[in-house]
């Protein structure tokens, strides 16, 4: 679990590979850094980023490395509705997000009561229940400034 504003190293990157049973390659290490750096960036961004320290890496690189990060579950993919892929570090917490509909920034919302509480359904109609995901839309402060002026 990524805890906020936690320094995490290139080495720290590493033994999270490791811990995910997966083979510790330059650009999943980028990837990962450029991930934890960038929360909720979208696909062009993390690759900007990565390319910032590896300059040839290609595309599909990035592509396979947030595919097998996030199905190792060391990355968490969201897609609010009308919006692009975006990838962040935080995992494992079921927290939600809170997106603006003017400029699509989006901020992790916790959840508002207890550990999970989204992970009880009133009805879950025989269904295992492991995450929930709940996006609340609005304008963000720098979106919704002007009508208030």
């Amino acid at each position: 679990m990524h805890e906020p504003g936690a320094m995490a190293t290139a080495s720290d990157f590493r033994q999270r590979l490791r811990g995910a049973a997966l083979r510790v390659t330059r650009p999943r290490v980028a990837v990962l850094e450029a991930v934890h750096a960038h929360p909720h960036a979208d696909t062009d961004t993390i690759i900007g980023a990565v390319r910032g320290e590896l300059p040839k890496v290609s595309h599909q690189a990035v592509y396979n490395s947030l595919r097998a990060l996030t199905d190792a579950g060391l990355v968490r993919r969201i897609q609010p509705a009308g919006f692009v892929a975006r990838y962040e570090s935080r995992v494992g917490d079921n927290h939600h997000h809170v997106v603006c509909r003017a400029c699509g920034s989006i901020a992790d919302a916790d959840c508002a009561v207890g550990e999970a509480p989204c992970l009880t359904a009133s009805d879950d109609r025989g269904f295992t229940i492991d995450e929930a995901e709940v996006v609340y839309w609005g304008l963000c402060p720098a979106c919704s400034a002007p009508e208030s002026a």
